[in-house]
């Protein structure tokens, strides 16, 4: 395992800095960013500032598309929430196993740098994000099933008032009533 950058060790504040005046430059300007860091007290070189500017931008391109495709499914579903909540978790499962896939390709590839304990480790952390979201999954479906079975009670007990009031102005006494709530709201024959 290579060993941390400078750019991660330097102080929270001067990293957030420079990550500032990275995307202000527009990833670029990085023999000025390395002088100014020298002008802070640190010798890093123009190399691994552009190192650093290539992982913000990848990093700030990632987000920026998870927030186009967030709209998207937004627009897709805008009064679904349980909608837009089954297309986020599929996103993410879906980016897992690509990644996944990648890492399978990646070790095939190089397995002499990746020891069966890494890999065993990185399965398990992607096991383990993989059961997360569909443990989430399930716990939103029956949240949901609740919330449509409650709303379903609650208009039930509506509709059978309504047609007690209907059907006594009607002149029915409680043997028509009870017959019409039991065909017609409760589907007895």
């Amino acid at each position: 395992m290579p060993p941390p950058s400078k750019i991660d060790q330097l102080p929270p504040e001067v990293r957030q800095e420079l990550d500032q005046r990275l995307v202000a430059n527009a990833f670029g300007g990085c023999v000025a960013l390395s002088e100014w860091l020298a002008e802070q007290g640190y010798e890093i070189s123009k190399t691994t500032v552009n190192e650093r500017a290539k992982r913000l931008k990848c990093r700030l391109a990632a987000i920026s598309a998870s927030t186009e495709a967030m709209k998207m499914v937004a627009a897709a579903a805008p009064d679904e929430t349980a909608d837009r909540s089954n297309a986020i978790i599929g996103l993410v499962q879906t980016d897992l196993f690509e990644a996944l896939l990648e890492f399978q390709e990646a070790a095939d590839a190089d397995s002499e740098d990746i020891s069966p304990a890494k890999r065993i480790a990185l399965y398990g952390k992607t096991a383990k994000s993989i059961a997360e979201l569909t443990r989430a999954a399930i716990t939103r479906e029956k949240f949901a099933a609740e919330i449509r079975d409650q709303a379903r009670a609650e208009l039930l007990k509506e509709q059978e008032a309504r047609l007690d009031d209907v059907a006594r102005a009607q002149g029915l006494d409680d043997d028509g009533v009870r017959f019409w709530r039991d065909r017609v709201l409760m589907g007895k024959r």
